[in-house]
């Protein structure tokens, strides 16, 4: 049964679905090179995209593995994903409604598990890794990809606030030292971090998640009045658009 976060996460992206399956952020980028990268060549039967979204880490990974799961709590982002499959002819993605927090698959079923850009929308972060530790095999790889937050507690809260301003499903990003512990408390042995970039071009930003137009007007407030450690760390733009700071933490199972 989904908590009540999870039911309200899910309505906010059942209407969205198509704006994430056609969105340029989400469907390319050095992150999903990434992935690719470390899933070509590795013999990966059985990988699970956690938390699909619009399903580009499963059209990404499809040719590389022998089958991937796209696993998601929105109805309308699994469809989206099936269409999608059959549009590109990749007949090696099968889709699941779950939360992160609560699986439907048995310990040990995956070789791979993969989740980009969903972790920040999870009730309970660590419950979700935990989840992900059990349902992936001895030895297996796992490669978690978020948005993250500075360490420094203003710049935290200034980024707190715009992402639930912009989208109110939002729960948190947590810096890459709670990502760290995190993930090392759930059972995964660290094998890298890689920090990137990404530019929020505003008004596709608020575009994409239908932010109301007094929220949007509300960030735009926020960013135009904030203190200049925190635009100068977000490259705040005159328009509003600025830097997110996201990592890729590549992990073994432990």
């Amino acid at each position: 049964m989904r908590t009540s976060q999870q039911a309200f996460a899910a309505a906010q992206y059942g209407a969205r679905a198509s704006d994430y399956v056609t969105s340029a952020v989400h469907s390319a980028g050095a992150d999903l090179d990434q992935i690719e990268a470390e899933l070509r060549g590795q013999g990966i039967g059985r990988a699970l995209d956690l938390g699909c979204g619009g399903g580009h880490v499963s059209y990404r990974a499809a040719p590389h593995v022998g089958e991937i799961v796209a696993c998601d709590v929105t109805p309308g982002m699994l469809e989206a994903v099936v269409a999608t499959a059959a549009e590109r002819g990749l007949g090696n993605i099968s889709v699941r409604q779950a939360a992160a927090e609560s699986l439907p698959f048995a310990d040990g079923e995956f070789d791979a598990v993969l989740c980009r850009f969903t972790a920040h929308h999870w009730q309970n972060l660590e419950a979700g890794l935990r989840e992900a530790r059990r349902v992936l095999k001895p030895g297996g790889r796992a490669i978690f990809v978020d948005a993250v937050t500075p360490a420094d507690p203003v710049l935290d809260s200034h980024l707190q606030a715009i992402e639930l301003l912009r989208d109110i499903s939002h729960v948190r990003d947590y810096s890459v030292a709670e990502w760290v512990a995190a993930l090392a408390r759930s059972g995964f042995a660290m094998t890298s971090v890689t920090r990137r970039t990404l530019w929020m071009d505003f008004p596709v930003w608020v575009a994409r998640t239908r932010t109301p137009p007094a929220h949007a007007e509300a960030i735009r407030s926020l960013l135009a009045g904030a203190p200049a450690a925190v635009r100068e760390h977000f490259k705040v733009a005159e328009d509003g658009s600025w830097n997110l700071h996201a990592a890729t933490f590549v992990v073994a199972a432990a």
